[in-house]
């Protein structure tokens, strides 16, 4: 059973479309990775889910819910953490999370789980403005959970923040996952997708492009990949002017070709390997989200 199901969603501001025919499906109990470029309408979809925006076109139904007729019953059973830092500045962490408390009716003792699965002890009586960046984005975890909600939208959590934090995180989402909450989440970390997520969705321009497993949207890239082991700079920068090559990096093991046929790689390889030995890889999932946005560029042109 799906937990989000949308069909033909669209938002406008202003005349222009910033999400536009977009349908897609996310499970109970998954974690959902949704990507692309900045401005590609990820937090409009966001917001449109979380009943903060009204679609202007489509329709779409979240837990059994309306988007629109049911927005109200929706935020009940949604917790949201937004990109940037939404909660009150100017009050403190005990403050915050007695604000929140009260909106959802929850008791004191939510209140003491909530400080107390978030190490927020020590900070209870300090500013929220005057916190990190990750231990402001702790705080509004906590506050987007201390309703127990169903759905969990995520919008860049753990952009700008150090590792430990982005492994707490990623910590509660699956305890949160482990107890059937379905979770929706952006970012451009590409290192999270492939190891915590059970599905993704590629947005550009407001429009889905690919949607599947990491495994799925590298196959259907088409693309393929060899990689020169231990070349240097000089044979990537010869590499960006063979026929058939469509992306190159360096990497710490050499320098990685990427393109749609594996014959003409394998010729160029041998063209400026230098000697040194090549072999056939799967392509990186970057390399993928590259050929995608350059192929809706193309479309668009």
């Amino acid at each position: 059973m799906n937990a989000i199901e949308v069909t033909a969603l669209g938002k406008s501001f202003a005349g222009q479309w910033v999400v536009r025919d977009l349908s897609l499906s996310i499970r109970r109990g998954e974690i959902f990775a949704f990507l692309g470029p900045n401005g590609s309408g990820k937090t409009t979809t966001m917001r449109m889910l979380s009943g903060l925006l009204t679609p202007d076109a489509g329709q779409g139904v979240c837990l059994g819910l309306d988007l629109v007729r049911d927005r109200q019953a929706l935020r009940e059973r949604i917790g949201y953490v937004s990109q940037h830092f939404s909660l009150y500045e100017d009050l403190t962490v005990r403050e915050n999370l007695d604000f929140v408390l009260r909106i959802h009716g929850k008791t004191r003792g939510d209140w003491e789980k909530s400080v107390q699965r978030f190490d927020l002890q020590p900070f209870v009586n300090r500013l929220a403005g005057q916190l990190s960046g990750g231990w402001k984005q702790r705080l509004a975890l906590a506050c987007a959970l201390i309703h127990r909600p169903d759905v969990l939208l995520l919008d860049e959590p753990t952009s700008g923040i150090d590792p430990e934090a982005r492994r707490f995180f990623w910590r509660v989402i699956q305890e949160e996952v482990s107890s059937g909450c379905t979770v929706m989440i952006s970012t451009h970390y590409l290192d999270e997708v492939q190891q915590y997520c059970d599905r993704l969705a590629y947005l550009m321009q407001g429009r889905l492009l690919v949607m599947g497993t990491v495994d799925e949207i590298i196959s259907a890239s088409g693309l393929v990949a060899i990689q020169i082991l231990r070349a240097g700079f000089e044979v990537a920068k010869k590499a960006e002017y063979q026929p058939g090559v469509e992306h190159v990096a360096q990497t710490t093991s050499g320098v990685l070709l990427t393109g749609r046929d594996l014959e003409r790689l394998e010729v160029c390889a041998e063209r400026i390997a230098q000697g040194l030995p090549a072999e056939a890889v799967a392509p990186r999932l970057e390399e993928v989200f590259l050929h995608l946005a350059r192929s809706g560029e193309r479309r668009r042109a």
